[in-house]
């Protein structure tokens, strides 16, 4: 065998072997995951072997939780914080923290308490949607009846339950409100709804023909409010005068007022009336 034939043969030799080195190369090459393949997580599968859906881009609806019962806060925020849809931004225990709070957190629902320390809930709705009236609030109490309800919707509110509604009741009334609309009686209506209802109920309640409309069951200026604590303490006009630093006549004409708007014939049924829903606080007629 002559020495040039020996040096093809070696080459090619060497030639087939680089060839399969490429080949492995090449192989382990295809075998390893991307980059972005390397980033991104495989979803493990639930219990019930369906692989989970991708959470909502929505932003969630911030909530503000006004109650002066730790217990009930608490269960609220417990029940709110299971939801995905739901963020609490914060709790107020007295109706003036109420309003502190929802002028800086700024939230797109409140849950709101009648019962209050310092500022009643519906004189806080009233305050509150009279500066922002796209805030919905929803008006919580225990002292539920239909009075009650128009002067929570009178007040401004985008909702009225009682403190037993049911938790999937309440969590849907806080979706519904939140896109603008009203929950009232379990009905969902819209704005120019309200109007429609507001005269079907005045109907139902039957309110004297001599009573205006426009002023029955309109929630009650912070002014009258202060007279009505004042007259469930069992002060005379000229007391009340006195405390307040007005004058007599300016006291009767609020008295008025009060009377025309919760649709009663004496101070003595308008602070009943007041004691009643929770306006006024028996710790506060002392």
């Amino acid at each position: 065998m002559s020495a040039h034939t020996t040096v093809s043969r070696e080459r090619g030799a060497q030639t087939t072997t680089l060839a399969e080195k490429d080949k492995k190369a090449n192989r382990a090459r295809s075998a390893e995951p991307s980059p972005a393949a390397a980033k991104t997580p495989r979803r493990k599968p639930t219990s019930d072997g369906h692989k989970p859906t991708a959470k909502s881009s929505e932003p969630k609806i911030s909530v503000l939780i006004v109650d002066d019962h730790p217990v009930f806060r608490g269960g609220l925020r417990g029940l709110l914080d299971l939801d995905d849809t739901v963020q609490v931004v914060g709790e107020a225990q007295d109706g003036q923290q109420a309003l502190d709070m929802a002028r800086a957190l700024q939230p797109q629902v409140i849950l709101m308490d009648v019962n209050l320390p310092h500022v009643n809930g519906l004189q806080a709705t009233r305050m509150l949607t009279a500066e922002r009236p796209e805030l919905a609030v929803i008006v919580l109490t225990a002292y539920h009846d239909d009075e009650q309800m128009l002067h929570a919707v009178r007040a401004g509110a985008y909702g009225y339950f009682p403190k037993e509604v049911a938790p999937s009741e309440l969590l849907n009334a806080i979706r519904t409100v939140s896109h603008g609309n009203y929950v009232i009686n379990d009905e969902v209506l819209a704005k120019p709804q309200v109007a429609s209802w507001l005269i079907n109920q005045f109907e139902n309640i039957q309110v004297g023909l001599d009573d205006a409309p426009e002023e029955t069951f309109r929630a009650l200026s912070s002014r009258e409010m202060e007279i009505l604590k004042l007259i469930t303490r069992g002060l005379s006009n000229k007391e009340i005068a006195k405390a307040l630093g007005i004058s007599r006549q300016t006291v009767k004409n609020h008295m008025t007022s009060i009377l025309r708007k919760l649709a009663v014939n004496d101070r003595t049924q308008a602070a009943v009336y007041a004691l009643r829903r929770g306006w006024i606080r028996l710790q506060d007629t002392k």
